[in-house]
């Protein structure tokens, strides 16, 4: 049984954790390294996986297997995040320094933000019961989107955000260090860096969207829910850091990820309906299987192509408000 202190005990973790992050590892708004990056993803999931002995010692086998469960689906979500992230900072040219600042504020924002959904989503479904159905709907909707995005080429200089922070607001021509809001000739202008900040922010709200109802498929526990999105999250910054120069050799693992939003959906549709038909674990495994094969066929489908050429493929997908270059160049035409 979950009690407030589980809750202010947690938080107070979280905390510490954030503090360790902005007082020790980005101590003087200094780079962090790949190496120090996959030390720091490392510690990361084994914190998430004491975390999870602690849920099985104290709360059971189901509890534990749930939160499990849930972490993998959104740590593994997440990485979708992270090509989206690369789109972004590539197409705006974020220096490397800069991008440290952008997602660890990032960070903070998405589990605010993430936090106010899931208390939400929660208080939802225990109203209505039948929201279930739609929460599983949309996952294999989104899946199935997510698949024929898969390939596209978003048109970022055409994103509808960007552009109406253009139009609305003085902007710097160029960066101004790792500033959001700078001061010249008595004028207050925001910098190209507050604009790659508030279209992260937004593309983690809209995928949100996608995995908190992916995790409610598993566990309706809000406790459960809100911890291992809060672990996921936590280790974002120093995954993207480990995956960003390689992610080019993760091009199926969108097509897995896309097919484990499938799945989930089924799943909850499926348990709605006909009772707890498919067990959690099974869900685990099959998580785990998906993600596994679409890494290792995405590394056997890189191996022998030029650095180059894989990279190029993998700047594609969806990032949300940005219409695919195909759309932009017919629009011009």
């Amino acid at each position: 049984m979950t009690t407030w202190w589980h809750w202010a005990g947690f938080n107070l973790l979280v905390l510490v954790l954030l503090a360790f992050d902005l007082g020790v590892l980005h101590r003087n708004h200094r780079e962090v390294g790949v190496k120090e990056s996959l030390w720091l993803s490392f510690g990361y999931f084994v914190l998430a996986l004491c975390f999870s002995g602690v849920i099985f010692h104290f709360e059971g086998n189901q509890a534990g297997v749930e939160f499990l469960t849930g972490y993998l689906i959104e740590k593994s979500l997440s990485i979708d995040n992270i090509f989206v992230f690369v789109l972004i900072f590539t197409h705006f040219q974020v220096p490397r320094k800069a991008q440290h600042t952008v997602l660890f504020w990032g960070v903070l924002g998405a589990l605010v933000m993430r936090a106010a959904l899931i208390l939400a989503g929660s208080a939802i479904l225990s109203a209505f019961h039948w929201v279930i159905y739609v929460f599983g709907a949309f996952l294999i909707l989104t899946g199935i989107k997510m698949l024929l995005a898969v390939d596209e080429k978003p048109d970022l200089s055409g994103n509808r955000l960007t552009k109406f922070m253009r139009q609305h607001f003085r902007v710097t021509a160029d960066y101004m260090g790792e500033r959001f809001m700078v001061r010249q000739k008595g004028v207050r202008y925001i910098t190209p860096l507050l604009i790659v900040l508030v279209l992260v922010e937004f593309s983690d709200v809209v995928f949100a969207l996608d995995s908190i109802p992916a995790i409610f498929a598993i566990t309706k526990d809000p406790f459960l829910v809100y911890t291992s999105n809060v672990f996921a999250i936590l280790g974002l910054r120093a995954l993207f850091f480990a995956l960003a120069g390689i992610i080019h050799r993760f091009h199926y693992l969108k097509y897995g990820l896309s097919i484990v939003l499938i799945m989930v959906g089924g799943k909850m549709v499926i348990n709605a309906y006909f009772g707890p038909l498919i067990p959690t674990e099974w869900a685990l495994l099959a998580t785990a299987g998906i993600i596994g094969g679409s890494v290792w066929l995405s590394i056997q489908r890189t191996k022998g192509l030029p650095p180059e050429v894989a990279a190029e493929e993998a700047l594609t997908g969806w990032v949300p408000l940005s219409p695919g270059k195909e759309d932009a160049d017919k629009t011009d035409e």
